[in-house]
């Protein structure tokens, strides 16, 4: 007898468990609701519609109704909202969002994929303005684009910066809009650390984005928005992305019991405490490969992945279920971000011991044209050297080398073994030493403590207290634009200027990207020398570090000049 497959919910969890299920099982019968109009979008691209790059809002809707039905025999039934679930009985009530009218539907199997709902803090005064949104759907960006249009807002705000707040500010800047994004804690980008998140804030603001950290949403009105500091901001629309918690309502109400993240609680093949239900995608609680921790991760691949795997165990297959990486990318302007794994923040949370270094290699060989810096940070463990995370930034596919560590971790792999990894190298692909290769064998040097590092943002607190730092820059590079109270001595006169390093205090030694310092730093503990630590990220990741809190904070820079032009 063939089975009959409900399927609460579409997009990426849903329709992926559909389409599975038709793929092992042609003679079952599937069917998947979906409260809203379209089943299948892609989530992801909504944002691009708010700049123009998706002219039609349309264009976001992957399939509709009759495409599941010609070419998968899928049911497919848009507008209707599943608003109960008898597990004993093994139907669900229907609730026809148009009509109102309620009907039944039994099932063998039942798959729920609710998605998560965009939060929207209730104690915001002002909050259920008709100039608030928030963005989950298609419909959601019409109602977006059709408000700016209609009212010819120019100032707009966008509370959160995460993934989509970065994207809405993004695409609304480039279709025009004066954007203000606010993020309540000290950076945007909370899937890397702090002086990662630096070059994107950098970024941002050089694009004409406001951004305004440490300050949170108190008040909004029909022309401006007020923060808890008392700052008022211009905005005749308010786009609300300070995240998103799962969709749970009808979970609850069926007696499916939750986890401690508040994600529906799943076993290893994705099944709820009551039988013959299932649960994927952004409402299920999963566990984190590296700390065996709970944890909610909100992408599309997982989802699809977690689909896949739960109607394979309906039909006997072996699933292996190991848990999640978090591995994610987002361009950001001409800027890239990707990350893999855990944050040295993470880190210190979990009380992990960690280590971590960063390496700015040039994305492709320097001599090459528009060869740009390519900043990549490695996470390890401490003593053991297995790798943990990793984050890089750039205006080259940082992706690609994200990947590779996404691979290293998932197979539970050490620092040492990216040493001699075998990548594709090519003058216009990579320099000969992928970053990846670099930060191994640096990450391996410091494992072994054959040399001392600090990270560059511990950089104003050396110069606040007087610390002697060495710039082993060239002097026409010192004098483009240095730490004020750096000495220059060029790597090329070192070693006849050795009567300038002292010996009986710490010393701290950087250049333009960290490698000239560190045969800096090797040559002098090869000379005697006890005391000497190479700054992590050099001057590159100094300036990035101080420009955005000297700009914002009105604080007094500890650099003479930027000139990101130079680097």
């Amino acid at each position: 007898m063939s089975k009959k497959i409900v399927v609460i919910g579409g997009v990426a969890g849903g329709a992926s468990v559909a389409a599975r299920a038709r793929r092992l099982d042609e003679d079952a019968k599937v069917v998947m609701f979906e409260k809203g109009p379209n089943v299948s979008f892609s989530n992801c691209a909504l944002p691009y519609h708010l700049s123009g790059t998706i002219a039609d809002a349309e264009d976001i809707v992957l399939m509709d109704p009759k495409q599941f039905k010609a070419q998968y025999n899928i049911d497919a039934i848009v507008n209707h909202e599943v608003v109960g679930i008898n597990p004993i009985a093994k139907t669900v009530e229907v609730r026809n969002v148009l009509t109102d009218d309620v009907t039944a539907e039994d099932y063998d199997e039942l798959f729920l994929s609710p998605g998560a709902t965009p939060i929207l803090p209730r104690s915001i005064k002002g909050i259920d303005h008709e100039n608030v949104f928030t963005i989950r759907n298609v419909v959601d960006i019409k109602k977006i684009k059709s408000f700016l249009d209609d009212n010819q807002i120019k100032d707009v705000s966008v509370i959160g910066g995460g993934f989509i707040g970065i994207e809405t500010a993004e695409n609304m800047n480039k279709g025009g809009y004066h954007v203000t994004l606010v993020e309540g804690m000290p950076h945007i980008l909370g899937t890397i650390d702090d002086d990662m998140a630096q070059i994107i804030q950098k970024t941002m603001i050089d694009h004409d984005v406001d951004v305004i950290t440490n300050d949170t949403l108190t008040e909004i009105t029909d022309d401006d928005i007020t923060l808890a500091s008392g700052k008022t901001v211009k905005s005749g629309a308010v786009i609300m992305a300070v995240g998103v918690k799962p969709d749970t309502e009808l979970a609850k109400k069926t007696g499916i019991k939750l986890g401690v993240t508040g994600g529906i609680k799943v076993d290893q093949n994705y099944q709820t405490n009551l039988p013959h239900i299932y649960a994927v995608g952004d409402a299920i609680e999963l566990t984190n490969r590296m700390t065996r921790k709970p944890a909610k991760l909100n992408l599309a691949f997982p989802a699809q992945l977690e689909a896949r795997q739960a109607v394979d165990h309906v039909y006997g297959r072996q699933i292996r279920n190991r848990g999640i990486i978090g591995s994610q990318c987002i361009p950001v302007f001409e800027m890239n971000v990707a990350s893999t794994g855990l944050t040295e923040k993470q880190c210190q949370d979990e009380k992990i011991d960690y280590r971590s270094v960063m390496v700015i290699p040039k994305d492709k060989v320097a001599l090459m044209p528009n060869a740009k810096p390519l900043y990549f940070k490695l996470v390890f463990a401490y003593p053991t050297g297995e790798i943990l995370g990793a984050q890089a930034v750039g205006e080259s596919a940082v992706d690609k080398q994200v990947d590779v560590i996404a691979a290293m971790i998932t197979n539970h792999q050490y620092v040492e073994d990216l040493e001699s990894l075998e990548l594709c190298y090519q003058p216009m692909f990579s320099t000969a030493k992928n970053a990846v290769n670099m930060a191994g064998l640096v990450a391996t040097n410091i494992l072994n403590d054959e040399y001392k590092q600090v990270n560059v943002s511990e950089v104003r607190s050396l110069v606040e207290s007087g610390a002697t730092i060495i710039d082993v820059r060239e002097k026409f590079e010192y004098e483009a634009g240095h730490i004020k109270n750096a000495i220059n001595i060029p790597m090329s006169e070192f070693r006849d200027r050795l009567d300038e390093i002292p010996t009986g205090r710490p010393v701290y030694v950087h250049c333009l990207s960290g490698q000239r310092s560190y045969n800096v730093v090797r040559a002098l503990n090869n000379m005697g020398y006890t005391n000497i630590y190479n700054i992590s990220g050099s001057f590159l990741g100094i300036s990035e570090e101080e420009y955005y809190r000297d700009v914002t904070e009105k604080r007094e820079p500890i650099m003479t000049e930027y000139r990101f032009d130079l680097l």
